[in-house]
């Protein structure tokens, strides 16, 4: 089945304003005044409602838009010249999609929803020039710039670790961190990323993943129901992942 784009389906309802969104402590309004919060709103198309299994971006489509998730998640799927596809990213609410297509002004991969998911769109030439007059935005923009960067030092990290048990604690340490800094459990949440999805992200096989998982739970480090994890030992996670190298801390 071929990958369904977002216009085939009609944008949701207006987005609420950025300064009473409970997740404008991590997205770009984080700083502003009310007045400066109110330009940036301005700029912002109502919200865009995905289903699960349409498409954001497109590979190789102009980049135009940076987003927000606000619900849901996301993957991106980087399909190579030799046809492999690759998950190079996953979305979570509070995370910002596009800023790796800036720089060459086009997509690097399908950007692809994996539930129901909201986003909020920043057409990115008026946020630019919005920057100019509001300097705490321009400095908000660079610090998420700045994050995503470190984030992909730390996956390429990940995939130089021979050890499959470190790549896979650090992975969830970090998606555990992620859930914190937006105000939610950091020890027990649902993903809908399946484990063939985060084995193709750290550069490990499905049945590598399950084995994996299946240790943990017998070291009674987590519980896995589905796609519900329970982080039961935080604290022996995180030295299994300092094992072969000290962990990089998010900015």
């Amino acid at each position: 089945m071929g990958i369904r784009s977002v216009s085939e389906h009609a944008p949701g309802t207006p987005v609420t304003g950025c300064f009473s969104c409970y997740l404008s402590a991590t997205c770009l309004p984080q700083g502003l005044t009310p007045e400066e919060s109110a330009q940036l709103e301005a700029i912002i198309p109502p919200s865009l409602k995905l289903e699960k299994g349409h498409a954001l971006m497109v590979q190789n489509s102009a980049f135009k838009s940076l987003y927000a998730v606000r619900s849901g998640s996301l993957k991106q799927v980087t399909t190579t010249e030799s046809e492999e596809s690759l998950v190079t990213a996953l979305y979570l609410p509070g995370d910002m999609v596009g800023f790796d297509a800036i720089g060459t002004d086009t997509c690097p991969g399908d950007v692809i929803a994996l539930e129901t998911t909201t986003v909020c769109e920043y057409p990115y030439e008026r946020l630019d020039g919005l920057c100019n007059g509001i300097p705490t935005l321009r400095r908000r923009l660079q610090r998420n710039l700045s994050q995503a960067m470190h984030e992909e030092r730390l996956r390429l990290h990940l995939l130089l670790s021979r050890k499959a048990e470190v790549r896979l604690a650090c992975f969830l340490l970090v998606i555990s961190e992620r859930f914190r800094r937006r105000g939610y459990s950091s020890r027990h949440f649902r993903l809908a990323f399946s484990r063939g999805d985060i084995g193709n992200y750290l550069g490990l096989t499905y049945e590598t993943v399950g084995r994996t998982l299946a240790a943990f739970q017998a070291q009674n480090l987590l519980t896995v129901r589905g796609r519900e994890y329970r982080l039961l030992d935080l604290a022996q996670l995180a030295r299994l992942a300092d094992s072969t190298g000290r962990r990089q801390r998010r900015a």
